[in-house]
């Protein structure tokens, strides 16, 4: 069995969406699962910035963390699964799960930023309508509560 992996095999293969961007910002990697996920080829996604896929109105929270992780080479959220929203080629709204690790360069220096990508659009949709469903069977409860009381 050997021991080296072949990553574009991998990343090909895996069916989570895989994103590197550099220390701008720029895509410089999108694996076949990022292309079914948010509808822009390899082609089209390869040196845009990540506001491909982030909704206008989270930009500049997004880059304002995106360059200080890189100044500093730190990140709060190298264990933690994010969970925020995104948005594909047609402008659809995506629920996105993510974890993200830092890459650096041969000195050390932080040179960009990889994103393993799992689309939760149809899983966030199932809790929401769970939570109101809860929300409504609890306001019926409390009305027959109340009912019975006077």
């Amino acid at each position: 069995m050997s021991s080296a992996i072949d990553f574009a095999q991998l990343a090909d293969a895996i069916g989570d969406a895989i994103v590197i961007s550099d220390a701008a910002g720029d895509i410089t990697y999108w694996n076949p699962a990022a292309t079914r996920m948010f509808g822009y080829t390899r082609d089209e996604a390869l040196g845009q910035t990540l506001d491909l896929i982030i909704p206008e109105r989270l930009r500049g929270r997004h880059w304002e963390g995106y360059q200080k992780t890189m100044a500093t080479g730190q990140t709060r959220y190298g264990n933690d699964v994010l969970r925020v929203p995104a948005v594909d080629k047609s402008a659809r709204a995506l629920s996105i799960a993510f974890t993200v690790a830092l890459l650096h360069d041969p000195q050390g220096a932080v040179s960009g930023i990889v994103a393993v990508i799992r689309d939760e659009t149809a899983r966030f949709q199932e809790e929401r309508n769970l939570r109101k469903r809860v929300t409504e069977l609890e306001a019926q409860v409390q009305l027959q509560a109340h009912a019975q009381q006077s």
